[in-house]
């Protein structure tokens, strides 16, 4: 039996894929906001096992880390977001024709 072919384009149709960018973009985001939540778990750990001072060694930057890494997370989910709803409307507009 072969598949009528209206069910065959709507379900060539619906299917996403994303480009290379967008899937790079979304690597970045995972990772910034991913290093992010393990440095705060690093300080939280760090602090209930008495450290006093964060002046040396690694402890700095990973002060740091949450404080750079969550905003530019946010930052590249938002240009995700702007980019595929671009590319979505592009393609419902070429859908269209």
């Amino acid at each position: 039996m072969h598949a009528t072919p209206i069910l065959v384009n709507v379900a060539n149709e619906s299917t996403m894929t994303p480009n290379r960018v967008e899937r790079i973009l979304a690597y970045m985001v995972a990772s910034a906001i991913g290093l992010s939540i393990l440095a705060f778990l690093a300080i939280i750990i760090a602090r209930a096992a008495g450290l006093k001072s964060a002046d040396e060694g690694v402890w700095p930057a990973v002060f740091m880390l949450p404080l750079i890494g969550l905003p530019i997370g946010f930052i590249l989910i938002v240009v995700l977001l702007v980019m595929t709803f671009v590319r979505r409307g592009r393609e419902a507009k070429d859908a269209g024709k």
